[in-house]
C-alpha cells in the first residue's frame, strides 16, 4: 500500500514537506502535481526535480517542487516522491488530504523508517538511530547518534555473531562427525574464545550509561539551608527567574523544576525548600520532600553561605552527602568568607566559589560536572548501544556467555555449551533485528514521529 504524511514539523515555516513512498507513490504525485515543463512523475529520473504547482482536480493550490526517487534508491527502498511546498499549516494539510484521495492512505508512526527497516536499507540499531539524531540536543549527542546511524553497532555486533557462529560451527562439526579427522575443541581454547568474545560484548555496552545522561539529561536536586542562595544559584542556571527570592526564610516551600543545558549535559534541575529543623507543618513537608529529592538525584548542587560558619543544619546536611555525586557550592563569595571549607572538602572534593547574586563562578560548576560524568572518557565516534531495549538484548548475549565459560569451568558436555551460545547468538540477531518479533519492532516504531 502506498501511504503519505507531512514529513515537516506540525507548525508555520518557510516550506513544508510532504513524503509519498509506495508502489503507486509516482501515480499518486501526478495525480495531484503538474509540472511547468510538462513531464510526469513516472517519467523522472531518480534524484531529480522539478517546478510546478499541486492542484486538486485543476484548482491550484500552492507552486511545488516535486522531488523523485526510485526504488531501490530511497530512504524506504521503494518508489517515493516529495513535494515541497509553503510551510503554511492549511496549504500542507489540503495538498496531503488531495494525495490520500489517490489510493493512498495516511503513514503511521515511523513507518517510513519501518519501510526502510524491511526492505533491507538499515538495520534495527540504525532505525533507531534516527531518532537519537532528530532528539539530540548537543553535539556530542549527535555525534553519538550518527555514530549509530552509520552501522557501527550492527558491524561490531556482527563481528561478535560471526565468531560465535565459527565456534558453534566447530562444536558442531566435532560432535556431528565423530569418525572424521575433525580436531577436537578443546576446553581450555574454548573458554579463551569465549572470554574475548564477552570482552567484546561489554566494550558495547561500556558508553551505555554516559549515552543515558546526554540523551535523558540529569536528574539534580539543588539542595541548602534556607537563605544560602539556592534560589538564587537556581535562577542563574536556568536563565530566568524560576524561584522567588526574598531575605524571608522558607520562601520556597515546594519543588520548582527546570531543564537546563549546562555544556554537553541537560540538568534536569529541582530547586527544594531549605533544610532545617522546623515545627511549621507545611514547611516540614517541603523539607521531608527536600531529603527525598536527595536520595533519588543523580547529582547534588549543595549550597552553603560562605559569609557565615557551617551551623548544625549544614552539618547534617553534609553528613547525608557522603558517597553521593555532590558539588559543594560555596556561595556569597562576593563578601568576606567566614565558612570551614576544609569540612565541607572531606566529604567532597568537588567544591566551587560562586557569586550567585552576581552571577560569577557558575562556570565551575560544568567543569565540576564534566569531571563528575567522565564527559572525556567516551569517543562519541565508538559504537555503543543506544538504549534500554538494545542494552537488554546485550545483557542477555552475555548472560548466556558468562553461563557457557562457567560450565567449561564446571567441566559440563560441550552440548550445554552449544545451547547457551545458540541462545547468545539469538539475542545479538534480536539486537540487530535480523531475528525479532513483530511485537518488538512494533514497539521500536511506536517511538517515531508521524512524517519519519
Amino acid at each position: 500500500m502506498t501511504i503519505a504524511a507531512i514529513s515537516t514539523p506540525n507548525a508555520v515555516g518557510g516550506i513544508a514537506v510532504i513524503r509519498i513512498s509506495g508502489e503507486n507513490a509516482l501515480e499518486a504525485a501526478d495525480s495531484v502535481f503538474c509540472s511547468v515543463s510538462g513531464k510526469k512523475a513516472v517519467e523522472m529520473n531518480g534524484y531529480t526535480c522539478t517546478y510546478g504547482y499541486a492542484h486538486d482536480n485543476g484548482e491550484r493550490i500552492d507552486d511545488c517542487i516535486l522531488t523523485v526517487f526510485h526504488a531501490p534508491n530511497s530512504y524506504t527502498g521503494e518508489d517515493v516522491a516529495e513535494l515541497s511546498c509553503h510551510g503554511g499549516l492549511f496549504v500542507t494539510k489540503r495538498i496531503l488530504r488531495t494525495i490520500l484521495r489517490y489510493n493512498v492512505r495516511p503513514a503511521q508512526a515511523g513507518e517510513f523508517t519501518k519501510r526502510a527497516f524491511i526492505n533491507g536499507k538499515i538495520d534495527l540499531t540504525q532505525a533507531e538511530a534516527v531518532m537519537d539524531i532528530i532528539a539530540a540536543k548537543g553535539g556530542t549527542e549527535l555525534k553519538m547518534a550518527e555514530t549509530l546511524r552509520d552501522g557501527a553497532a550492527f558491524r561490531r555486533s556482527q563481528s561478535i555473531k560471526h565468531k560465535l557462529v565459527a565456534v558453534l560451527g566447530d562444536l558442531a562439526a566435532w560432535a556431528d562427525y565423530p569418525d572424521d579427522d575433525i580436531p577436537e575443541v578443546e576446553p581450555q581454547t574454548l573458554k579463551m574464545t569465549l572470554t574475548g568474545i564477552r570482552d567484546d560484548l561489554a566494550g558495547l555496552i561500556k558508553g551505555y550509561d554516559y549515552g543515558k545522561i546526554l540523551r535523558e539529561g540529569i536528574n539534580t536536586v539543588i539542595i541548602g539551608r534556607p537563605n544560602v542562595g539556592k534560589s538564587t544559584l537556581f535562577n542563574c542556571l536556568s536563565g530566568c527567574e524560576r524561584s522567588i527570592v526574598t531575605e524571608i526564610a522558607g520562601t520556597t516551600r515546594d519543588v520548582i523544576e527546570e531543564s537546563v543545558r549546562i555544556g554537553d549535559f541537560t540538568l534536569r534541575l529541582s530547586d527544594t525548600a531549605g533544610i532545617h529543623e522546623t515545627s511549621d507543618i507545611i514547611e516540614g513537608i517541603g523539607v521531608d520532600i527536600a531529603y527525598k529529592r536527595l536520595d533519588e538525584a543523580a547529582l547534588i548542587i549543595a549550597v552553603f553561605d560562605g559569609s557565615s560558619p557551617l551551623t548544625a543544619d549544614d552539618t547534617r546536611l553534609l553528613q547525608k552527602l557522603r558517597n553521593k555525586r555532590t558539588i559543594a557550592v560555596v556561595n556569597k563569595n562576593d563578601v568576606v568568607q567566614n565558612i570551614e571549607t576544609e569540612i565541607i572538602s572531606e566529604i567532597t572534593p568537588h567544591v566551587v566559589y560562586v557569586s550567585a547574586k552576581d552571577n560569577t563562578g557558575i562556570e565551575q560548576i560544568q567543569r565540576c560536572i564534566e569531571v563528575l560524568f567522565k564527559a572525556n572518557e567516551l569517543d562519541p565516534e565508538d559504537a555503543t548501544v543506544a538504549n534500554e531495549r538494545q542494552k537488554q538484548c546485550i545483557d542477555l548475549a552475555l548472560e548466556q556467555i558468562n553461563e557457557a565459560i562457567a560450565a567449561i569451568d564446571n567441566g559440563e558436555l560441550l552440548d550445554a555449551v552449544t545451547v547457551l551460545l545458540d541462545e547468545a547468538v539469538s539475542h545479538i540477531l534480536e539486537l540487530t533485528g535480523e531475528v525479532a518479533t513483530e511485537a518488538v519492532v512494533d514497539e521500536v516504531f511506536s517511538r517515531f514521529c508521524v512524517g519519519k
